[in-house]
């Protein structure tokens, strides 16, 4: 359904609105504030409905706005997303929705590894839900358990993984510019 087809069924919807709560211009007009003329045009058609106009007017009939204007019903919320393995790490995507907060399951097999920090914009938070965590941060390096969460700044150098005893289950939450990983190298040593 295109833009203009919703915004088409928003008058008669809210004529039918109206009339079924008994309800008169004049009386609507009084408890939005909106004038009788521009009412009518609105549910004449004659007038392209706006938010100004609308939240208003849900608010008068004790409505959702998604009502006055028709929105469809929301779709199944379950996100199907297909594991993505990066690097030995199998991440199981939370959320669906590009751009914003992003949520990942991930789970790291036992494996020992030599940390290699990196740095991005933003901040991450990370849960442990079974296994143990090795974590990396700047100066600190800590073993979280589950249950344990870690809240950072991603723009000091920082590195997670399993700590070498077993495989780590964990939830991951990040913006995404998480994406821009910018690589530390390390001194040469003489």
């Amino acid at each position: 359904m295109t833009t203009d087809e919703v915004l088409a069924g928003v008058g008669p919807r809210l004529r039918r609105i109206r009339k079924e709560r008994e309800v008169t211009l004049a009386a609507l007009s009084e408890a939005t504030g909106i004038s009788v003329s521009t009412l009518s045009r609105l549910e004449s058609g004659l007038r392209r409905p706006s938010l100004e106009l609308l939240l208003p007017i849900a608010q008068a009939h004790q409505v959702p706005l998604d009502q006055l204007v028709g929105a469809p019903p929301v779709g199944d919320p379950r996100v199907r997303a297909k594991p993505i393995t990066r690097g030995g790490r199998t991440l199981y995507p939370l959320s669906r929705q590009p751009g914003g907060l992003q949520a990942y399951k991930m789970v790291e097999p036992q494996r020992a590894e030599q940390p290699e920090p990196r740095t991005h914009e933003g901040y991450e938070w990370l849960f442990v839900l079974s296994g143990k965590l090795r974590l990396v941060l700047g100066e600190h390096d800590v073993v979280l358990t589950p249950g344990e969460a870690a809240e950072f700044d991603t723009r000091v150098p920082h590195w997670f993984g399993s700590t070498g005893e077993g495989p780590v289950e964990f939830l991951s939450l990040f913006g995404p510019q998480g994406e821009r990983m910018h690589v530390r190298a390390r001194p040469k040593r003489g």
